[in-house]
């Protein structure tokens, strides 16, 4: 689990960033409204929106942009076609990558993810060629600049989470896919500082990459994560500590 460990960090630190605040806001508003078109706008009876709404918050998004943006899933709002797709393939060193899109333009989504895939060494696989390897988890991120490791694996495993890791600024709790929630709930009530609280493909299985792949593998998901349609980017890398350091201020 090191690899979307280190993956987790890297996108909280980029996700601290004011110039990042838009981009973070509408994916997670895609996501709100997509949950609550699909399950409703009840968050404590979707578990998927109770999931994006706490999020939210954790982003300080405002309250009113919460309510608007499940409005529009529930039809309230007018009706808005936000389709999911989701895409496969390796990168650099045969790493598997999952990408996971909401669009309202299939084929311009195709097109830009292929593009990312191609410019950085990587290939566009068919569906079911790596999802295989992924299990949907629930993955709650802390700010570890701002709590405790042993204390927050005190509480998280006793509220049911299954691992508890420390990665630079942020520590994850990863649970079942049913306890998200709960876990979660447990974890703020605690005074623990939840920041997102999701649903994420976790590897079963990692790739140790080589240092002369690692940058390239690293711009490839960077540059994925930053296309408008993406929601989420997965893949079973594992880059040694030292390597990551060198190579994180080149993203």
């Amino acid at each position: 689990m090191s690899g979307h460990s280190k993956w987790a960090n890297i996108k909280h630190r980029k996700g601290a960033q004011d110039a990042r605040r838009a981009k973070v806001f509408t994916r997670l508003i895609r996501e709100i409204t997509v949950a609550s078109r699909q399950g409703g706008g009840d968050p404590e009876a979707n578990p998927r929106l109770r999931a994006a709404v706490t999020t939210a918050r954790g982003s300080n998004m405002p309250n009113d942009t919460i309510t608007k943006a499940i409005k529009r899933g529930t039809g309230e709002l007018g009706d808005l076609i936000i389709e999911e797709v989701n895409y496969e393939g390796y990168g650099p060193g045969g790493v598997a990558i999952l990408v996971e899109c909401q669009t309202d333009n299939k084929n311009r989504t195709t097109a830009e993810v292929r593009h990312v895939f191609t410019k950085f060494n990587g290939n566009l696989g068919a569906n079911g060629c790596v999802s295989y390897l992924f299990e949907r988890k629930g993955m709650i991120v802390l700010d570890g600049e701002r709590c405790d490791l042993e204390a927050a694996m005190d509480v998280a495993i006793e509220a049911g989470a299954e691992d508890v890791e420390e990665e630079g600024e942020i520590i994850s709790v990863t649970t079942a896919m049913e306890d998200l929630h709960t876990v979660s709930a447990v974890l703020g009530e605690a005074g623990l500082p939840v920041t997102s609280a999701e649903l994420a493909q976790m590897p079963s299985m990692t790739v140790n990459v080589a240092k002369s792949d690692a940058l390239t593998l690293m711009k490839l998901i960077t540059n994925m994560d930053d296309l408008d349609d993406v929601s989420q980017v997965s893949a079973n890398f594992d880059i040694d500590d030292e390597v990551m350091a060198e190579i994180e201020d080149k993203l």
